[in-house]
This record gives structure tokens, sequence and C-alpha cells, in this order.
């Protein structure tokens, strides 16, 4: 999963793993200073203060964080965009800017601030708003179960690798949730065809597949009529 995120785009591995360690310091930040209202009871130290306080944390610094990688091509074009000849990158359509009509029970609001009702923005920012939300809100069950099942076992931490903190797995419990959010996240709403992509597997395969892929190719152009444009230099 993380070498996926990693392939469309290294800000969509550095964000997620970002908002699970602003949400986990800003949750017991608020929850030591104001924390009054236990949360839970698997994980009794836990507050309705820390939690909420942690999730309007993390909305902030998600899209704080967003809009300063949002415009940088190395945290945002894949993997297989650099070649010898550097970055080749489009940017995806998620970090071009784009249009956005205010919601009409909205207008009388939003014209206080200003008269046009469309807002400028890069998708992006919408999407690091919703993977704040998931991070803040439903990110933190997944340490939840990870106290409920030491508890079961009798155990304060998953080991000691960390001082303080436990093993690995008191600090990645979230983080996987999160991972697997992610990853679906972008298979469903965000993933589009990626002809260098599609090409640089192609090259993997051995010779005879390629000319395979070729014949077939060759073959299916010419019943469209596609090698027409091409003799002609259309393309």
């Amino acid at each position: 999963m993380i070498v996926q995120n990693i392939l469309q785009g290294l800000i969509w591995f550095l964000v997620p793993v970002s908002m699970i360690i602003c949400c986990d310091i800003m949750s017991y930040i608020f929850g030591f200073f104001f924390g009054k209202t236990p949360l839970i009871k698997i994980s009794p130290k836990k507050t309705w203060e820390g939690f909420i306080g942690g999730a309007f944390s993390t909305i902030i610094f998600g899209l704080l964080l967003s809009n300063a990688l949002i415009d940088r091509p190395y945290f945002i074009c894949p993997v297989e965009s650099y070649n010898e000849e550097g970055n080749n990158c489009t940017f995806p359509p998620a970090f071009v800017e784009t249009d956005y009509t205010i919601p009409r029970p909205l207008h009388a609001i939003y014209k206080v601030i200003r008269k046009d009702p469309v807002v400028h923005m890069k998708p992006f920012l919408l999407h690091s708003v919703i993977m704040a939300l998931f991070a803040s809100i439903i990110g933190p069950f997944g340490g939840f179960f990870a106290s409920g099942f030491k508890r079961a076992f009798k155990i304060k931490d998953f080991g000691d690798i960390i001082p303080g903190h436990g093993g690995l797995m008191d600090r990645f419990d979230c983080q996987l949730l999160m991972g697997t959010f992610v990853n679906i996240y972008i298979q469903t709403f965000i993933r589009i065809p990626n002809w260098n992509k599609i090409v640089q597997q192609i090259l993997w395969l051995p010779v005879e597949d390629q000319l395979n892929i070729y014949r077939v190719l060759h073959r299916e152009l010419g019943n469209a009529g596609a090698l027409e444009f091409v003799n002609a230099g259309a393309l």
C-alpha cells in the first residue's frame, strides 16, 4: 500500500502519515491540559477534549502541509514520470486548480467575504480535508483496538524498542488503518490510467511478450484506421 501511494506521488504518503502523527501529539496535548471527560473505557486516559482538539488540529495541519507541498513536482509527480532527461510530469488533475461553485444556501454568507460565489482551488485540498477527518475521527480507533488487545493479554506495551512509547506497533497501529484507507481512496477516486506506467510495465516483460503486444496493438490500430494518421504524419 505504501509503495502504491508513493507511485501516485510522494505527497499521498507524507500527508496521511504526518496527519496521524499530528493527531496523536495534539490529542495528547489537549487531553493533558484540558482533558476531563473520559472517551472510551478501553483506553481510560483518552478524553473527549483531547479527541476533539486533535481533530481540529489535524485538519488545520493537513491543509497547511498540503498547501506547502502542492506546487512542488517532486512531491506530486508519480515515480514513473522521471527518466534520464529529468522530470517529465504533467500535473495530475488533483493538483490542477479547479473552479467550485458555492452551494446556494451558503451564497449569503459567502457574499460577505467576496461577491463571486466561485472558489478557485486545487482538489487535493479537499482530499486533504477528507483524509484529515479520517485520521482524526476513525484513525484513533486503530489505537483503541490495540489498547483492547493489550489489555486482553494483560500487557502494557507491544515491546520496548522505543523507551516510553512501547514497541513499533504502538507507533503504527493507527498508521496501518490510515494506510489502508488512503490506498482504497486512491484506487476509488484518484487513480487514472497512466500510459507511462503501462509502457514501463510492458518493458519489464520478456521480448516475446512485448512483440505479442506490438502485434495486437498494430492490428487493432489498423482496424480502427489510426495508422493512416500516423503514416500521414498527423501524430
